[in-house]
């Protein structure tokens, strides 16, 4: 295997053109990008990027998710693909960087070994996921995860967005219900490249997060049933207030999480308030909670405390609650030499790196349970992510990049 000099560098200024040539599908007027999963902006984009993976000499595939695959021979065809790429859809109100950075980047890195005329050893593969942002359909993540076993086609298929279209009908729509079953396509290992959507590498000026670890997760229904009566003549003593054995309740969330940290979180993102009226007490509520920490443990120590104040505040103010954890994603932990490899590649180009944890769930996290998986961050402003302010400097992709060009090319190895 021929060792590649660390100073091998994609075009930083074809990979910004790109950004913002992509950028243009679902515009926003803020200077966002609003690209629902297969809906009319989402074929714009995924039509060019087919034609671009194309006029890079790659073999391009569809699964029967929709999930875009472009196939870059190696010398040894016996050898499973090294996938790296990420997803093009966005948030409703997304910026121009979540998903589409490591989907241009692994774009951009084939372009880069191909005017160097370098060939590997293994194939490399280059991804574009389904619905990552699962903001048109639910659930998130849900092609990669149909990768990964963890729902069948089907499954995933029949899923409805709030106007009743399926998945399916949304494939068929814009035509990329692809004939290839979903996970026959193999991968030897995957590597993602990512906004880090938080704060930490751009509070501490390093330019790469090798990211070695991924949140578990725990998703929470919740209701509370007290009694509606008349605001006006039901004195204070005598109330059963939902909403207020809410109010308590969100704060224990935001108490527990902090005695938990620092590596926790919890969120209470929605509230409805059962037949709401200006002079009604509150006599049901239903809400969700969302914790997240790395640590299993950690995890199990939340939910106990969770459990018992709700409890607690129930009995007291005389109302009923429940909590059901409705579903659980364990902690990721990314492979470890795929992790070395990431930072191996970072130092010999001499980029500033820390380890650090996905806060976020990613492809990357699904892929993880099945393939050895990695990922890469690189920073953004002030932590901005799911917004149209969303950020990135060029220097800080064009890093990412490199370092995932070099990461790959240290798996896929080079054709002697």
């Amino acid at each position: 295997m021929t060792k590649v000099a660390s100073n091998l560098q994609i075009d930083s200024v074809r990979l910004w053109d790109t950004i913002h040539e992509t950028a243009k599908f679902g515009a926003t007027p803020k200077g966002g990008v609003r690209r629902l999963t297969l809906g009319p902006e989402d074929k714009q984009v995924r039509d060019w990027f087919r034609k671009a993976c194309e006029a890079a000499g790659l073999e391009v595939h569809v699964d029967a998710l929709g999930t875009m695959f472009g196939l870059r021979k190696g010398r040894d065809m016996s050898k499973a693909p090294v996938g790296l790429g990420s997803h093009l859809d966005t948030q409703p109100t997304g910026g121009k960087f979540d998903g589409v950075l490591g989907t241009l980047a692994a774009l951009e890195v084939v372009r880069t070994l191909n005017e160097a005329g370098i060939e590997t050893e293994a194939p490399i593969c280059i991804v574009n996921w389904t619905n990552e942002e699962g903001s048109r359909f639910a659930p998130a993540t849900m092609a990669s995860a149909a990768y990964a076993g963890d729902y069948t086609t089907d499954y995933i298929l029949s899923r409805k967005d709030a106007a009743g279209v399926s998945v399916g009908e949304a494939l068929d729509g814009i035509g990329y219900r692809g004939t290839e079953p979903v996970a026959q396509r193999k991968l030897g290992a995957f590597v993602e490249l990512h906004i880090e959507q938080g704060p930490l590498l751009e509070a501490e000026n390093k330019t790469i997060g090798v990211v070695d670890r991924g949140q578990g997760i725990t998703w929470y229904d919740g209701t509370i049933t007290g009694f509606e009566s008349h605001a006006g003549t039901t004195p204070m003593p005598l109330r059963r207030d939902a909403l207020a054995a809410l109010s308590e309740f969100v704060l224990a969330v935001e108490r527990t999480a902090k005695a938990h940290g620092p590596n926790a979180v919890g969120t209470v993102g929605e509230a409805v308030i059962a037949a709401p009226s200006r002079n009604v007490i509150p006599g049901e509520v239903a809400f969700t909670v969302d914790v997240r920490s790395p640590d299993t443990e950690t995890l199990a120590a939340i939910d106990k405390d969770l459990q018992a104040a709700a409890v607690e505040i129930a009995a007291r103010r005389k109302v009923a609650m429940t909590l059901t954890a409705i579903w659980q994603k364990p902690p990721t932990i990314f492979n470890a030499t795929l992790v070395d490899a990431v930072e191996h590649a970072a130092e010999a180009i001499g980029y500033s790196h820390r380890r650090i944890t996905s806060g976020a769930g990613h492809d990357a996290c699904n892929l993880a349970n099945v393939v050895p998986a990695a990922m890469i961050f690189v920073p953004c402003k002030d932590g901005i992510s799911h917004n149209e302010l969303e950020d990135a400097t060029q220097a800080d992709c064009t890093a990412g990049a490199n370092v995932l060009m070099h990461t790959v090319l240290a798996l896929a190895g080079v054709a002697s």
